[in-house]
């Protein structure tokens, strides 16, 4: 039985990871999200154990203490966001593929996690210009102009950081990039 890989996909906020990822895990087969645990407050429509894990700052930095984070990060106007090891662990253990939205701070660190050594790869979405990221994430309209100014900032030294990824995905057309993530996920598995 050969391990899985885990798919760290990294690019700024609003330049569509959640919409290629749901495609990508839908379309897929052997292929799990990892669901990450967040203290920020859910956004209309999104649901507790689907889309993130939302917990409060006490119980959050109690599971840093335990370590049971891959990666966690203070980031965009002061939530802190962490990957849960045990899944992501257990479902590479087991043959099964992982794949993880993630800011380029969690690539760093699950870069030197010695549990992950050569069971990852990442892959940076850019946006098909910086004005269609900023009408996206305008058209959100689920952020104060505080955390849309924090957002942009982060977006900027993030684009700066693409270069380092193994792989590049541009989100101009949904299809097309759904299908080069499928491609990279094949190729990645046949090395």
């Amino acid at each position: 039985m050969t391990n899985g890989i885990f798919f760290l996909v990294a690019g700024p906020a609003g330049v569509g990871k959640t919409t290629l990822l749901k495609r990508l895990v839908a379309e897929e087969k052997n292929l799990v999200k990892a669901i990450s645990v967040t203290t920020r407050a859910p956004r209309q429509n999104e649901m507790d154990g689907v889309d993130y894990f939302f917990w409060d700052e006490a119980r959050f930095m109690d599971a840093v203490a335990q370590g049971m984070f891959l990666e966690h990060a203070k980031i965009h106007g002061g939530a802190h966001y962490g990957t849960p090891a045990a899944f992501v662990l257990d479902k590479l253990d087991a043959g099964i593929d992982v794949v993880k939205d993630i800011d380029v701070q969690g690539v760093d660190q699950i870069a030197k996690h010695p549990a992950l050594k050569g069971r990852w790869t990442g892959i940076f979405v850019l946006p098909p210009s910086q004005e269609e990221l900023l009408k996206r994430l305008e058209g959100r309209k689920s952020e104060s102009d505080t955390s849309l100014s924090a957002r942009l900032r982060s977006a900027e030294s993030e684009l700066a950081r693409a270069k380092e990824f193994k792989y590049t995905v541009i989100n101009d057309d949904v299809d097309k990039a759904v299908a080069r993530l499928k491609e990279i996920r094949h190729m990645e598995h046949s090395l």
